[in-house]
């Protein structure tokens, strides 16, 4: 009855005045009939920060930090009571800045000492600003002010300004684009005019392949036979073959006549490629004839790897996201699904033998023993049932192997090891609990973690100090093969083969094993040359290197994972797999360790582009406080940013360095000269990323990945003319309002008519002598705007008068709308 009635609100007091950190405050306002009473209480307020606290002012309360992001409020003697009509702040100071809504998290919930919980019902939504306190001053909504921060946040007048360069370019519309771009297309005179009298052939053994083309041209207003034959007629065919000569396993040409289109590769996925290119061409609207022009293809990617991380791990959307997203990458060419299964806040894939991991490790609740759930984190409150809480079952996990290939996507498994294992960790205690009561000692040890005599003493960057799998325990190993086994099984039920195992390997928190007497006692015994701490993580790797490759696998990692320190990789010869890939991801540019993938690269490790400053979707599509992400490499990643990452040359992505200078010497601001590629052939590609602890429903996922996966494929898959150790400008600002124009007009558009959900950013506008002026940075997206507070819209044409009262503005493409913004 208290949570359902009080409100419980944050709110950032200050980013300013104190170095690494900032202060925020907690208000209670009871609006409820009850009081709290006077003093310590058989009562706790549970809060969720993904931001450290480190004090509080309050003599009322005493703020207890659990692990991760969750923190215990419990009275004093001095709490004075809380009665009806009454509110009660109290601050604390914390690590970092906190600059947007989502940095905060959703559902605070009150206990009693009996375990009985309830969520606050204000904090009990996604709609942040519900709890949360708007941000309306500098010292909120800007980082820091020693020093200066330049990245300053988006109003409807800067959009508006911005947005003038983009939409005072020319560009090119005479010729319908294909996305990603060919690497050569010819344009010829004419069409091909498809209607129901076309029939698609294909020679053998592309089934899928000509049955997806069937299907998708179904959906767009056709119904063409499909054929198996080797007697292609001269008219009104769509012909599918594989042709020998094409040695690029990705290569295609795709031929189109006012009479006939071909599609020929030298293998499945090349063919499978050129449909999707023939697709591309296809008008937006759903009709029985389809008019594509006459051109001519020759295309292979520049990239071996063009891939797309997913966390499933930090929050779970279900099977469907996963599907959803497979489909999409298929349709843009990406050949790489990494996902992340394995994580601190969460287990996402059954494993066979081992129930406990998806039974507790794939569950958050408020048991705070964690032996039928993990501790809560990530605001997903008390409830087994919440947001954010499930697992993919063996059966869901090869569903999505087989799918994957069929659209020619490799599904890369990452289990989180030796950092990140929380949820591992946790899951086999419970089973060495359970075991153990049952008098099943040598079982209950089998695949155990954690070593209950170490008492070694760390935090990691997330703040967990129990989330460090021991390597010092042979047990660790067996759980490693364990889980190894029976994702292989998995894979050979989908009709594939399991061929990279990603390890994590990252962020394990400085001080991990210092205390561990089986680390002791492996120094002492000088097994493998490992003499001290500084050794343990080569130790690892090396033995997880062997085991996979036993098992016929490559060996995956982050890229911290497989260095000593910023300068110095693992040597490479003590591995045993035949590649060795190394995400390389932390590239925040003064740091100086932006060099991680030339020295991996040139070491022998394979390397695939991963930068955090450009690559990774969890960031704010703009500075904004609305805007939902974290910020920790930089302040936003637009779509044109996107665009204009460049994997071969990486040092010449540095554009602005975390405060938000402009970087004109990268060598001067980190004091040396950064390494050189020596061996490009190691570079395979690049990935997106996307990290999910902001991300808890399946609609903010694709909010956050669309359309920015589909400027990825481009760049993985076309190289541009621009692309250079210093790349032309004009060129590039040229190619992205044609690419632009293109996502409005074909792209955004269809993702809407597959469902998906996608980002479109806010207009910019300006209000002059009462007269609105707006734009977009995406040409040719409506605007609207309202002059009654949102209660009604209308479609902004040309400047209008809107006399003195506030404005609002909203960009639409059909049904899908932006956020709103306020003109200034």
């Amino acid at each position: 009855m208290f949570a359902q009635n009080a409100e419980l609100r944050f709110g950032t007091v200050s980013n300013f005045g104190r170095e690494g950190a900032f202060t925020a405050q907690v208000t209670i306002n009871n609006n409820s009939s009850l009081a709290l009473p006077k003093g310590e209480g058989n009562w706790r307020i549970y809060i969720h920060s993904v931001k450290r606290i480190l004090s509080s002012d309050s003599a009322e309360f005493t703020f207890k930090h659990l692990q991760g992001d969750l923190y215990e409020l419990s009275p004093t003697d001095k709490f004075p009571g809380l009665t009806s009509g009454k509110s009660l702040r109290f601050p604390y100071v914390a690590r970092g800045h906190i600059v947007s809504y989502s940095d905060f998290m959703p559902r605070a919930f009150i206990a009693n000492t009996a375990g009985d919980a309830a969520v606050f019902a204000n904090t009990d939504t996604e709609n942040l600003e519900a709890f949360v306190d708007p941000f309306i001053k500098p010292e909120q909504f800007l980082r820091f002010d020693t020093p200066k921060d330049f990245y300053s946040v988006v109003t409807t007048k800067s959009r508006y300004h911005t947005n003038m360069a983009i939409n005072q370019l020319d560009v090119d519309t005479e010729h319908v684009k294909i996305v990603p771009t060919p690497k050569n297309v010819t344009y010829s005179k004419g069409s091909a005019q498809i209607d129901n009298r076309w029939v698609i052939i294909e020679v053998g053994g592309l089934a899928f392949e000509s049955g997806y083309l069937q299907k998708r041209l179904h959906d767009a207003g056709l119904s063409l036979e499909k054929r198996v034959s080797t007697n292609i007629p001269k008219q009104q065919v769509i012909a599918l073959s594989v042709d020998k000569k094409l040695a690029d396993s990705a290569a295609y040409e795709l031929n189109i006549t006012s009479e006939k289109i071909t599609v020929s590769a030298g293998t499945a996925t090349g063919v499978f490629y050129g449909v999707q290119s023939l697709l591309s061409l296809l008008p937006v609207e759903k009709a029985t004839v389809q008019s594509v022009p006459a051109l001519r293809v020759f295309d292979e990617p520049r990239a071996e790897w063009r891939g797309m991380h997913y966390d499933l791990a930090r929050n779970f959307h279900g099977k469907e996201a996963v599907m959803s997203l497979v489909e999409q990458m298929g349709r843009y060419k990406l050949n790489k699904l990494h996902l992340h299964l394995t994580e601190d806040e969460g287990w996402r894939i059954e494993i066979p033998g081992l129930p406990e991991l998806t039974e507790v490790g794939a569950f958050r609740c408020f048991d705070l023993t964690e032996t039928t759930c993990l501790m809560t984190q990530l605001g997903n409150g008390p409830s087994k049932t919440a947001v954010g809480n499930g697992y993919l079952t063996a059966a869901d996990f090869t569903e999505i192997i087989k799918f994957a290939a069929q659209r020619h996507i490799e599904v890369i498994p990452e289990i989180d090891m030796p950092g990140h294992s929380r949820a591992a960790i946790k899951s086999m205690e419970a089973r060495y609990k359970k075991l153990m009561a049952s008098g099943q000692q040598a079982a209950a040890e089998q695949y155990l973690l954690s070593d209950p005599q170490d008492k070694s003493r760390y935090m990691s960057v997330q703040s967990y100090s129990d989330n460090a799998a021991n390597v010092c325990l042979p047990s660790t190993y067996e759980f490693i093969e364990k889980v190894t086994y029976e994702l292989q099984q998995m894979y050979r039920k989908a009709g594939q083969k399991l061929t990279v195992f990603h390890m994590g390997g990252d962020e394990v928190g400085a001080g991990a094993w210092t205390a561990s007497p089986a680390c002791t006692q492996l120094f002492a015994n000088n097994d493998k040359g490992v003499a001290g701490v500084a050794d343990l993580k080569p130790y690892f790797v090396q033995r997880v290197s062997e085991m996979t490759n036993k098992r016929g696998l490559d060996l995956m990692g982050w890229e911290d994972g497989l260095m000593y320190d910023p300068n110095n990789t693992f040597n490479r010869n003590q591995l045993f797999n035949k590649r060795v890939i190394a995400n390389a991801w932390d590239n925040i540019w003064e740091a100086g360790v932006a060099d991680r993938a030339h020295r991996l690269a040139n070491n022998g490790y394979d390397v695939v582009i991963s930068g955090a400053t450009h690559l990774y979707f969890d960031h704010p599509h703009e500075a904004s406080a609305g805007e939902r992400g974290y910020h920790w490499a930089t302040r936003y990643t637009d779509l044109a940013k996107v665009f204009g990452f460049m994997p071969d040359n990486l040092y010449a992505n540095a554009d602005r360095t975390f405060i938000g200078n402009d970087i004109t010497n990268l060598n001067g601001l980190v004091g040396r000269i950064l390494p050189p590629l020596k061996n490009p052939e190691h570079v395979l590609g690049m990935q997106g990323q996307v990290w999910t602890e902001t991300i808890r429903t399946a609609e903010q996922l694709q909010t956050m990945i669309f359309p920015r996966v589909i400027v990825l494929a481009e760049r993985a898959w076309f190289k541009a003319e621009w692309e250079s150790d210093s790349p032309d400008v004009s060129k590039r600002a040229t190619d992205w309002r044609e690419f632009a124009a293109t996502l409005v007009a074909k792209e955004l558009p269809k993702l809407e008519q597959s469902g998906v959900k996608f980002y479109l950013p806010p207009p910019g506008g300006i209000r002059v002598n009462n007269q609105l002026s707006a734009n977009s940075s995406l040409p040719g997206i409506g605007i609207e705007y309202s002059l009654n507070n949102g209660k009604d819209w209308v479609q902004y044409q040309d400047k209008v008068d809107v006399g003195t009262g506030q404005v609002l503005l909203r960009s639409r493409l059909h049904s899908v709308v932006s956020n709103t913004a306020t003109v200034d």
